[in-house]
């Protein structure tokens, strides 16, 4: 569990010192612009991820200050993480214990899943924006998979220049070529993560649709996969439009079956769909545990929207089973006085440095 946190510079913050005194719940609680995302956020980063936002980094710089920022932590077994970012330099930098360290071995030891009022509409949204959830969690899963992902999106912008500068097809036979086998362990990965993840859910179900998840739901062997994966590409290599039309795992999707209503998550009510999407999580962060022996972190942005006091309860009944550390945001502390095990964080009004814990 984190123990401190410290942020200098971040956001509206000029110096945040939080202390949580090994609780298990850290409430958030504040009126809108004090800073409470800002104190989510800070941890996302600190997980070696680019952050909830996706911001740049000079945006979550405070204005006004040195144009820099650090996040520094403490935990419970007195490991020391920290990511800065200094003013002209283009990248952010970690340690841990003090010595440098890249960002994806923050990961380790702050495996993070976050939930914020955009993903409220989840259910309701694009499939780009379901899909890059899913990669999200499976990423925490299977640590390589971000990588995957990132790799794939490269690759199909270096086939489509080949395919509109007509260059040598040689070039491009290379690229389908690893553009099939990272497809294919994207599938496997995804496909992998629903079924364990699955197990946990008692009230929904995860299911992924896609070309190529879809023949690993046919039972077909990997390497079948990525053969005909490959042969798919070789064949379909036209510009239609001035774009390269292309189906594979940029396209697939993932859905959420409510067992209880024997209706699809997105023809639910907005209170439900956040209910199936608290039970996601719960399973994620129990399904993690399990694997790792390590305990995750949930953070909740404006945990309470579309919950009514039961699910609420419900809610944090729950997550007291599932050996996380929750840091969750609200406006009103008194929406959250049946949560056990917590500690309150006040972000005072008008004096956003002012950070009290009770």
């Amino acid at each position: 569990m984190i123990e401190t946190l410290v942020l200098t510079d971040f956001r509206n913050h000029t110096m945040c010192r939080i202390k949580t005194h090994g609780r298990q719940n850290v409430i958030i609680v504040g009126p809108n612009g004090a800073g409470k995302t800002a104190i989510l956020e800070a941890l996302s980063i600190l997980s070696g991820d680019r952050g909830m936002r996706a911001a740049q980094m000079t945006d979550i710089a405070r204005f006004g200050g040195n144009g820099g920022f650090s996040i520094f932590a403490t935990l419970s077994d007195d490991t020391e993480l920290s990511v800065s970012f200094v003013s002209g330099d283009a990248n952010r930098h970690a340690k841990i214990d003090g010595d440098n360290a890249p960002l994806a071995d923050l990961t380790s030891h702050l495996p993070m899943v976050w939930i914020t009022p955009r993903e409220d509409r989840l259910f309701v949204d694009s499939a780009a924006e379901r899909r890059a959830f899913f990669d999200r969690l499976v990423s925490s899963f299977d640590s390589t998979h971000s990588g995957r992902v990132a790799r794939f999106t490269k690759l199909l912008s270096e086939r489509a220049f080949a395919l509109k500068s007509g260059r040598d097809m040689r070039w491009v036979d290379a690229l389908d070529d690893q553009i099939a086998a990272t497809a294919t362990a994207i599938a496997d990965a995804r496909i992998k993560y629903a079924g364990e993840l699955n197990y946990f859910l008692e009230n929904c179900a995860v299911s992924v649709s896609g070309m190529l998840e879809q023949m690993f739901i046919d039972q077909r062997s990997a390497g079948d996969i990525e053969r005909a994966y490959r042969e798919y590409l070789g064949n379909n290599r036209e510009i239609v439009g001035d774009k390269m039309v292309i189906d594979g795992v940029h396209k697939s999707d993932f859905g959420v079956f409510n067992k209880q209503l024997k209706l699809p998550a997105h023809l639910t009510s907005t209170g439900q769909q956040k209910t199936v999407l608290m039970e996601l999580i719960l399973a994620h962060a129990k399904l993690l545990h399990t694997r790792t022996n390590k305990k995750p972190f949930i953070l909740l942005d404006e945990a309470a929207a579309h919950l009514d006091a039961n699910a609420r309860a419900k809610l944090f009944a729950d997550l007291a089973t599932s050996e996380a550390q929750v840091w969750a945001t609200g406006l009103d502390a008194d929406a959250f006085s049946d949560v056990p095990n917590a500690v309150f964080v006040s972000c005072a009004d008008g004096d956003i440095s002012n950070i009290l814990v009770s």
